[in-house]
């Protein structure tokens, strides 16, 4: 089921994507992107916009995180955030994630979020106390989560990825971006093609 969903969301994906190319006037990647992981022989990067509660996203991150396994000593995988407006906790979510990764803990978080989007995705309440929690179970300090989550700041950064990834063209997620081109493919074994394909050179 799962697979199945994300092979239709690519397909459609690719389809849009075709009708509207990127518009090319933002960055896919920036200094401050947060950066999953960094390839110690890097031939490639596999950018991600993606919204915490986009069930599309969640459908994908384990295949996501099956290509790192794979790849990830030759392909550096980067996450930006692209809340979309109709998820209540979407920037929520986010804000929650950059808050713990000013602590070093983003891929525990990101994990997190779409480990439990199950339990509070498409969720008619405001869910940040939840997220509160998760960093507690993270052991940060809690003082300064807070206060990351109450900086504007904060909100500020995600909001200007979101800002890139519009620029780019971007208009649902996950939206996936391999060497600055935006990935157009028919299903997860082309995708899986086209990120082993820029290893081989």
């Amino acid at each position: 089921m799962v697979l199945t969903g994300v092979v239709g969301y690519f397909v459609t994906r690719a389809l849009a994507a075709q009708e509207q190319p990127p518009a090319g006037t933002g960055q896919v990647v920036r200094e401050n992107s947060r950066v999953l992981s960094q390839a110690p022989d890097e031939k490639a990067v596999l950018v991600e916009f993606l919204d915490y509660e986009c069930e599309a996203c969640g459908a994908a991150y384990p295949f996501v995180e099956e290509l790192r396994a794979k790849y990830s000593e030759n392909v550096t995988f980067v996450h930006r955030y692209f809340p979309l407006p109709g998820h209540l906790n979407s920037m929520n979510a986010a804000v929650a994630v950059e808050a713990a990764a000013g602590q070093g803990a983003y891929e525990p978080m990101y994990k997190r979020m779409f480990e439990t989007q199950a339990q509070w995705g498409e969720s008619a309440d405001n869910r940040s106390d939840l997220f509160r929690t998760y960093a507690e179970d993270l052991g940060l300090d809690m003082a300064a989560y807070d206060a990351a989550v109450a900086d504007p700041a904060t909100k500020e950064r995600v909001e200007a990825d979101v800002a890139d990834g519009t620029a780019l063209g971007v208009t649902g997620t996950p939206t996936f971006f391999l060497d600055g081109k935006i990935v157009m493919v028919q299903n997860l074994d082309e995708f899986e093609a086209a990120v082993a394909a820029t290893t081989a050179n």
